[in-house]
């Protein structure tokens, strides 16, 4: 095989069944935990776990969580 600057085969097997590098093990996309809430100095900080992976990640005042709480309480009930 010729020279590889980037890298594309690294963790591939190569022709004689032995691996170059492993490879880390991938973790499903399927959020990435449960609805965090921290405060974080003078702010609060709320982690959402997304459908198709990650988090949305936002601060907000504590004047802003209270009117979210609020909101949210509007339209759940």
């Amino acid at each position: 095989m010729g020279t590889d600057p980037v890298g594309w085969e690294a963790g591939r097997a190569v022709l004689d069944g032995r691996r170059e590098h492993a490879m880390a093990a991938m973790k499903p996309r399927t959020g990435d935990g449960p609805l965090e809430v921290t405060k974080e100095g003078r702010g609060i900080v709320m982690r959402v776990p997304l459908e198709g992976g990650g988090r949305l990640v936002v601060e907000m005042s504590a004047e802003e969580a209270s009117e979210l709480g609020d909101a949210l309480k509007v339209v759940v009930s």
